[in-house]
């Protein structure tokens, strides 16, 4: 199997998943081994779960002072977002003016090239948000 399609098959690198416990139902995000909630008695009934990457904007905020990495992003909006299965998790928001933010905006996960190692190297993927619609 050639390695870019053996990295694609690794669900959790294209999709958000999290662990719902089978004790008390609690989801969490990242994955967890053990409910930060039940402790001992979830041990053995962690599923993990994939997230419907559905959100709300609680709070953010505008970076102008990127560092070196970032630089022609900024400005830029950072912001916790509250998913539909109730994990709160930190990612920037795409494809939209900072000023076109808001407490309350819908928005929904995508997947983007975040880095590359080298001129040749391994490219890494991750999860931002962009405005629902």
């Amino acid at each position: 199997m050639a390695i870019p399609r053996f990295w694609r098959e690794i669900a959790s690198r294209y999709n958000l998943i999290g662990t719902k416990c089978g004790s008390c139902g609690k989801v969490d995000f990242p994955p967890r081994a053990v409910c930060p909630d039940c402790g001992r008695k979830s041990i053995g009934k962690m599923q993990r779960v994939k997230l419907t990457g559905k959100g709300t904007v609680v709070t953010y905020t505008v970076i102008h002072d990127a560092p070196a990495q970032f630089e022609l992003q900024k400005p830029y909006v950072m912001a916790i977002i509250e998913m539909e299965e109730g994990v709160r998790l930190t990612s920037q928001v795409i494809d939209t003016k900072p000023e076109d933010v808001k407490i309350g905006m819908k928005v929904q996960a995508a997947f983007r090239k975040l880095g590359q190692e080298g001129e040749a190297g391994v490219i890494h993927y991750g999860y931002k948000f962009r405005p629902a619609g």
